[in-house]
């Protein structure tokens, strides 16, 4: 079991920016992928930013250009950098890593306890 433990939500106001961070705990062997997700009253949890372990990344359209997802595998944690909020940023904000124990078994999925994120005048 590998507890990932999100900081950094608050309400900010448009065009404020904030960052979050999530980090992993525990006897952890590698991280692969890592990545954040959100999810707004109402809607479907969706994709957000994703970092891969060579450090290649992809965006949502909604905030490419504004939103830099990194990584610090020493640290075990990665971080979503967010500019230029928007007020239909606001959402529940989720990481995500796959994680390998040991070399010995395939990695599984893990999901931070979710952060708000809140943009209003």
């Amino acid at each position: 079991q590998v507890p990932l433990v999100e900081s950094g939500g608050g309400l900010v106001q448009p065009g404020g920016s904030l960052r979050l961070s999530c980090a992993a705990s525990g006897s952890i062997s590698s991280i692969n992928t890592m990545a954040w997700y959100r999810q707004a009253p109402g809607k479907q949890r969706e994709l957000v930013a994703v970092i891969a372990s060579g450090g290649s990344t992809n965006y949502a359209g909604s905030v490419k250009g504004r939103f830099t997802i990194s990584r610090d595998n020493a640290k075990k944690t990665v971080y979503l950098q967010m500019s230029s909020l928007k007020p239909e940023d606001t959402a529940v904000y989720y990481c995500y890593m796959t994680v390998r124990l040991s070399l010995l078994v395939s990695p599984d999925i893990y999901w931070g306890q979710g952060t708000q994120v809140t943009v209003s005048s």
